[in-house]
């Protein structure tokens, strides 16, 4: 049986229905990115996390270990090696528990005592129904990205967020004269996609532009 759709007809914004054209379907639950964690799996992925943060010496070694966390969820470019490109973080559960355990080894640290998140917020997190990307683009004026779109497509499917965010004004890249970035954030339930197979972040543009990252779920925690 299929899920309820939770997606309203509102999501299908002016000029997507040129693009792409929605297909119905059902597929079954996620199950290459971990949907489905313990608490007992969410704390051993915040310890494995903070442990690192906790043995940094300096702010400049903690800096660095959360740059190395970004790029595990990660796909397209790199922004260290080419700032004006386009990449998008992949913000699964595992993703948050590693954020959240990093966080707790930096606190720990600044406070000289242990700080631990309470049982009730991490039951939040392994309730999320949806998987967050946040959208990294890069265009040559400031309200490049204003009106863009995002869907994951796969194969002929193209699956729609049931929440986004609109992109932020193009901030210039240090020692560019013309070049912004700008990012954004949609949220995908995790009930309207296959996580093993082959998909495509497709952001496009008012006027039919079209960016597509590759992005291999069965590779993602």
């Amino acid at each position: 049986m299929c899920p309820p759709d939770n997606t309203s007809q509102s999501t299908l914004r002016p000029g997507l229905g040129a693009i792409l054209l929605v297909v119905g379907f059902c597929v079954p639950p996620a199950l290459a990115i971990d949907v489905d964690l313990t608490m007992d799996q969410a704390k051993a992925i915040m310890a494995s996390a903070r442990g690192p943060m906790e043995k940094a010496s300096s702010n400049e070694d903690m800096f660095k270990i959360i740059k190395e966390a970004d790029k595990v969820s990660r796909i397209g470019d790199d922004p260290e090696i080419k700032p004006c490109g386009s990449s998008a973080i992949l913000r699964t559960k595992t993703y948050w528990f590693g954020y959240f355990g990093r966080e707790e080894g930096r606190r720990s640290k600044v406070a000289q005592q242990e700080v631990r998140m309470p049982d009730s917020k991490i039951e939040d997190i392994l309730n999320m129904p949806n998987l967050e990307i946040e959208i990294g683009l890069c265009g040559q004026e400031e309200f490049f990205a204003e009106g863009a779109d995002v869907a994951l497509q796969q194969g002929s499917k193209n699956i729609m967020p049931v929440d986004k965010g609109n992109p932020s004004r193009g901030r210039k890249i240090p020692g560019s004269e013309m070049d912004f970035v700008s990012r954004f954030s949609a949220r995908f339930s995790y009930q309207d996609f296959d996580p093993q197979a082959p998909t495509k972040i497709v952001v496009f543009f008012p006027d039919g532009k079209l960016i597509s990252l590759d992005a291999d779920f069965s590779k993602i925690k």
